[in-house]
């Protein structure tokens, strides 16, 4: 009898998984241990294992499709077992439509007229048309005529024709439709579109100035994992009750000492961020202030005694928070290693489960996108997210002198269950401490 292969839980917030595609096909000889296929689950797309030696006998989900947890996916058997589809079979969705390619005005009315074409009243049979005439070509001195005839300044008329621009091009914006200098500038600018690959300069700045669309107006499906996070952002916004405090740093020293330390390690191939220093940082400051590490339960408030902290990972389809584990006992080197690593497996959607679950204290940094300060939505079960901006060089007080100074700003948003707003601080505080003294965290 042959063995049904089943939709498997591949994450702890799983409950549909998308086949992106089969590895095998019917009638390939499989073993235990073999891959199967590729499975897309909320937070990334991982690979089915078989558990049984044979021959695919039958598949049931086609490439693409959207499979409930328990459906069945394939049947390994004996070559020539013939298996009917299992009850559960319907589960798996078929394959979503691709998304119709956008039409031109002349595909659109060929399309409107097949359909009239198909409808069940009748259509009368139009007269012929006689084709219209070509436009005849406007000789040189009636497009001279022309142009005399155009409201525009002796300026821009003078600047057009240095230019070589029809003024018949142009749109004016002065009074009653007077074509000023301005307009031949832009109209210029407009007709210079960029070469493909060109950076965009005074003289070629078309794509900028020309109008239309900015971009197909078009209709995806939701994917599982953005569906998953709009569930649980929603669930975060609307049942936790944040409050957030913000802490500006003095990231001087800690930029000092990470040019300083990378000068040193680069025959190694060691290259630290600063957020390898904020990781690294944020264990420390949970062993400080331990009590931000914790999550509400309902009826009692769990305290861990490890640091494991998660960093938000930009990917094509949403974010994904890779867990860097038992933080607070490793080097800020090996975060700096193990942040890289779990960093490029989350954009090639290859993160095991146990790599993105379990964490118990998030991370999320746009410093490196210019953002001077934002506040972050908490990851549920955690009770606290730290969001980090960009490092601004202003004007500050030291020594009762102003001077040139390098800060970032520090935003914690907390579960109020949890956390109280003097904890929060606290931690604040904590990792302040840290980060203008970061010869603390290389010990």
């Amino acid at each position: 009898m042959a063995n049904i292969i089943e939709m498997p839980k591949l994450s702890d917030t799983m409950t549909v998984g998308t086949l992106v595609k089969w590895l095998k096909k019917e009638g390939d000889a499989v073993k235990s241990g073999d891959m199967l296929a590729e499975v897309e689950t909320d937070k990334a797309t991982m690979e089915l294992e078989c558990f049984f030696d044979g021959t695919i006998v039958k598949i049931f989900a086609p490439a693409g499709s959207q499979v409930e947890l328990g459906a069945p996916l394939c049947a390994i058997g004996k070559p020539g077992e013939k298996v009917d589809a299992p009850a559960a079979a319907p589960k798996a969705a078929a394959p979503k439509p691709a998304e119709p390619a956008p039409q031109s005005k002349e595909t659109a009315g060929a399309a409107t007229a097949a359909k009239s074409e198909t409808a069940p009243a009748p259509v009368a049979t139009p007269a012929p048309v006689a084709p219209a005439p070509a436009a005849r070509p406007v000789a040189p001195a009636a497009a001279a005529a022309t142009s005399d005839r155009v409201k525009i300044s002796p300026l821009a008329r003078k600047l057009a024709a240095e230019k070589g621009i029809d003024p018949l091009t142009l749109v004016g914006s002065g009074p009653g439709g007077r074509i000023v200098q301005a307009d031949v500038i832009v109209g210029k600018v407009v007709a210079a579109a960029p070469s493909s690959g060109a950076k965009a300069s005074g003289a070629n700045l078309g794509s900028v100035f020309a109008k239309g669309p900015i971009q197909e107006e078009k209709t995806v499906p939701v994917s599982n994992m953005r569906g998953a996070i709009a569930r649980r952002l929603v669930e975060s916004k609307t049942q936790l009750p944040h409050f957030y405090v913000e802490i500006e740093v003095d990231a001087a020293p800690l930029l000092a000492m990470r040019e300083q330390l990378n000068a040193g390690l680069e025959r190694e191939g060691v290259k630290l961020s600063v957020n390898d220093f904020i990781l690294k940082g944020s264990a420390e400051a949970l062993r400080r202030v331990p009590a931000v590490n914790g999550s509400w339960e309902g009826t009692q408030i769990r305290y861990f005694g490890a640091a494991h902290v998660s960093f938000a990972v930009a990917i094509e389809d949403g974010l994904i928070t890779p867990v860097i584990r038992d933080a607070h006992t490793k080097t800020i080197f090996q975060i700096s290693t193990e942040a890289k690593s779990l960093g490029k497996l989350a954009k090639d959607k290859k993160l095991k489960p146990e790599q993105f679950t379990g964490g118990t204290f998030c991370v999320s940094n746009l410093g490196m996108m210019g953002i001077p300060r934002f506040s972050a939505i908490i990851n549920p079960p955690n009770a606290a997210i730290l969001a980090v901006g960009t490092t601004v060089t202003k004007p500050v007080v030291k020594n009762g002198a102003i001077v040139i100074g390098q800060t970032m700003t520090l935003t914690l948003s907390c579960d109020h269950r949890v956390v109280d707003g003097a904890v929060g601080a606290q931690y604040l505080g904590a990792l302040k401490t840290l980060l203008e003294s970061p010869a603390l965290l290389l010990v």
